[in-house]
């Protein structure tokens, strides 16, 4: 029994000492993302979807949740930004070439069709991040139709 309760403060040590563990924020400006919209053009109902269930992960403004100061969940949330940023950063859209931008919008809406994304882990805590049928098929429809744009200009 003194071993367990040994463990224990030792666990609550460890704790308590990586709470001071300072992390990067995502803190980019809102105005990152005036490229990506102003070129593929979202109506106001998939602003407001890209807006509340991707741009979080997938741009380089994220609004953190009060919990977020909290160790070891600051890691995990910070982990799943940066690989979020790594796949898709809608921020650095003026820095894709066309092809690029074509590839990443089929790879956009085949996620979100296919209910990969938002990941589960995101909608569990940011409600208004769980995609109806509805709003899928809408930010589906317009991010082929951004893709199918992309791809006439490449065939030029």
């Amino acid at each position: 029994m003194k071993l367990l309760k040994k463990i224990g403060w030792i666990a609550l040590g460890l704790l308590l000492v990586i709470q001071f563990i300072p992390t990067e924020k995502n803190n980019g400006e809102l105005s990152s993302l005036d490229t990506f919209v102003n070129e593929t053009k979202p109506t106001d109902e998939v602003q407001k979807i890209l807006k509340n269930a991707c741009y979080d992960c997938h741009s380089d403004k994220t609004i953190y949740p009060w919990y977020h100061s909290v160790a070891p969940l600051k890691f995990w949330i910070n982990h799943h930004v940066e690989e979020g940023k790594e796949h898709l950063n809608f921020s650095n859209w003026a820095n894709y070439s066309l092809k690029r931008k074509e590839h990443k919008m089929e790879e956009f809406w085949e996620e979100v069709e296919e209910k990969h994304m938002p990941l589960d882990s995101y909608t569990w805590t940011h409600s208004d991040a769980k995609l109806s049928d509805e709003q899928i098929t809408k930010v589906v429809n317009w991010a082929k139709t951004v893709q199918a744009s992309y791809e006439a200009q490449i065939q030029k």
